[in-house]
């Protein structure tokens, strides 16, 4: 049966009372929500019965009770997020998630190139911001909004690279698992726990102190302001950068597909007229303009945000940790400083998976530095010389200049966020 006008007209007028109801819960203490009805559904009795319902039993949060502190690590690909992720990830009192926000990519861009992809990420920020929100209060059934197939019953074998998650692979929430099992490596973690229940995820998520969370689709600090405004969150973040030469020279190893010509370019010395330049240039505005943000000391950022790079983390592993657990305010964990002992000095073969975190952390650094070609170091210099400026990454004038690892290209700068 179709829907009557009347009831159309009150639909519409729902939708923008609501809309506007959001807006303003924004800029009000309150913070609280409620379902939204489903416009599509002409029984608005008991839509709205079942909304009122569920406002009634949810509590009103003025400010974060639980005292837990929130981190984000805001990074791009190949800028070494999957090692600073670890750096949470060892902790024994954190709960940490690895690119929840690839499945809101794959649900709203299911076949978009990655190209298309850096054009319409803003589109995906809302969506995302609210999953960010929700896996904070340790809400994780609402990951179920994105995964596909939808899980059953709470429980999916489908959540991106639930191994990189030491809380996910480890009792309770993985319950098969002996003590000769752990620590269970990442590959061997769906054979091992079988598919991942959702409500024991939540559980161990509440049982933990601090929860952190990786991403590399949020484009700039500015897209989290609602977050860090947000009382019923303590949001802390983390922004890793890295050399954008370093970054090109990474993913065009890694993406060889995807930056195919710039391959073509690094080995033929011959620049293809419909280079991708855009895969080079949105990373450096995105820092430029993020970086700028943070090195402003905006009031709203106070105390919420730490630049870090990756070359200096690279050669001062332990030290950089220490100053980063200082700026969270979370003890350190010895968890975390064996993890790093562990990981820091490995061998060529430890380091072939191209989303390992086992480096010769030092040398790996500048290593970018006999990857690409003194045209293409050029050309990026050219590109992104604003933000290499302001990182404090030297440029070079000679290929001679390029091949000296004797002298590096990071001027010593401190970037400690104590303000």
């Amino acid at each position: 049966m179709q829907c009557s006008w009347k009831a159309v007209l009150l639909l519409a007028l729902a939708s923008i009372a609501i809309q506007y109801t959001a807006i303003r819960t924004f800029t009000t203490k309150s913070f609280h929500s409620c379902p939204v009805p489903n416009p599509m559904n002409c029984s608005l009795n008991q839509e709205t019965e079942s909304a009122d319902r569920l406002c009634d039993e949810s509590p009103t949060l003025p400010y974060n009770i639980s005292k837990k502190t929130h981190v984000l690590i805001l990074a791009t690909t190949r800028s070494g997020s999957s090692f600073v992720g670890q750096l949470f990830n060892q902790h024994f009192d954190v709960f940490y998630l690895f690119e929840p926000l690839y499945h809101v990519q794959i649900t709203l861009f299911p076949k978009l190139t990655q190209a298309k992809v850096f054009a319409d990420r803003r589109i995906m920020l809302g969506a995302g911001r609210d999953l960010l929100r929700s896996l904070y209060e340790c809400d994780l059934y609402f990951l179920e909004n994105y995964i596909k197939p939808q899980p059953l019953n709470h429980t999916t074998d489908r959540l991106f690279r639930r191994g990189a998650s030491k809380a996910l692979c480890s009792p309770p929430v993985c319950e098969t698992l002996t003590p000769i099992d752990i620590p269970l490596e990442e590959g061997d973690c769906v054979k091992k726990c079988g598919t991942l229940n959702l409500t024991l995820a939540t559980e161990s998520c509440k049982d933990h102190g601090h929860v952190a969370i990786k991403t590399v689709r949020v484009p700039e600090v500015n897209d989290l302001r609602g977050l860090v405004d947000d009382p019923r969150l303590n949001l802390k973040i983390i922004q890793l950068v890295r050399d954008p030469r370093g970054i090109l020279a990474s993913r065009t190893e890694t993406f060889r597909d995807t930056y195919r010509l710039w391959r073509i370019w690094d080995g033929t010395g011959r620049k293809p007229y419909n280079l991708e330049v855009s895969q080079l240039t949105t990373v450096c505005e995105d820092f430029l303009n993020s970086v700028s943000t943070g090195l402003s000391r905006p009031p709203w950022l106070k105390g919420k945000y730490m630049l870090v790079r990756y070359e200096d983390l690279a050669r001062n592993p332990l030290k950089k940790t220490e100053e980063i657990y200082e700026f969270l305010g979370i003890p350190m964990d010895t968890n975390v400083e064996r993890w790093i002992q562990n990981n820091t000095r490995g061998d060529r073969s430890a380091a072939k998976h191209k989303y390992g975190t086992v480096r010769n952390s030092a040398a790996t650094a500048e290593k970018w530095r006999f990857r690409l070609s003194y045209e293409i170091v050029t050309f990026v210099q050219n590109a992104c010389q604003q933000v290499l400026v302001q990182l404090g990454y030297k440029l070079v004038s000679s290929e001679k200049e390029l091949k000296n690892l004797s002298v590096s290209l990071v001027e010593d700068r401190d970037f400690l966020p104590f303000w």
